[in-house]
């Protein structure tokens, strides 16, 4: 039972740490552009050897 009083702070320690981690990941722009990544691959950027 003593092992809660120290569980749970630590757990919501955790959980608030990770909810500020994803809400400066949206305001810095990391989710602006999903497809661009996606179509970039694809694109051939290679030079061919001469």
């Amino acid at each position: 039972m003593t092992g809660l009083l120290y569980l749970i702070p630590v757990a919501l320690f955790l959980g608030g740490l990770g909810l500020v981690a994803f809400i400066w990941s949206l305001k810095s722009g990391q989710y602006d552009d999903l497809e661009g990544a996606a179509w970039r691959i694809l694109q051939d950027d290679d030079q061919p050897r001469s």
